[in-house]
């Protein structure tokens, strides 16, 4: 049996995976049915922090995996400690998601003269940034209960 903290690591892993592949597939469709710079834009940064969200999402289920079969695994206060690990990193990249909002917002709104698609590009991490915040925020309350 698997001990608790590795199997909610595990869900977790799962969660994000699951938006990557979302995000992934979003970004492709648009990037082949549209000219449009800002959809583009948006496109482009759909299918990157896809990308990105899916490594961290495998990395993070094969680190569960491999602290699940160690010896000390069962132990409550290993399993604390894991948790707290965990809880402080939700809590760390949920900060972190709120300034790429932010950033997000300044690229939004940057001038672009030249067409490069900056509002899509801008709206595309704003997206991203709203959904990881409220992924984080969630599943940190989530373990803060367990």
């Amino acid at each position: 049996m698997i001990p608790e903290i590795y199997q909610f690591q595990r869900m977790l892993s799962r969660r994000l995976l699951i938006w990557s592949g979302l995000s992934i597939l979003v970004g492709l469709w648009l990037t082949l049915s549209n000219r449009d710079p800002n959809r583009r834009g948006f496109a482009q940064q759909a299918a990157a922090w896809g990308a990105i969200n899916a490594a961290i999402a495998v990395g993070g289920r094969i680190a569960a995996d491999r602290r699940a079969v160690d010896p000390r695994a069962h132990d409550s206060s290993m399993q604390q400690k894991e948790a707290q690990k965990l809880r402080r990193l939700l809590w760390f990249n949920a900060a972190l998601d709120v300034f790429y909002v932010i950033g997000g917002l300044a690229l939004a709104h940057r001038p672009d003269p030249d067409g490069r698609g900056w509002y899509g590009h801008g709206w595309g991490i704003i997206v991203q940034g709203f959904f990881l915040f409220w992924f984080d925020l969630y599943h940190a309350l989530a373990l803060a209960d367990e």
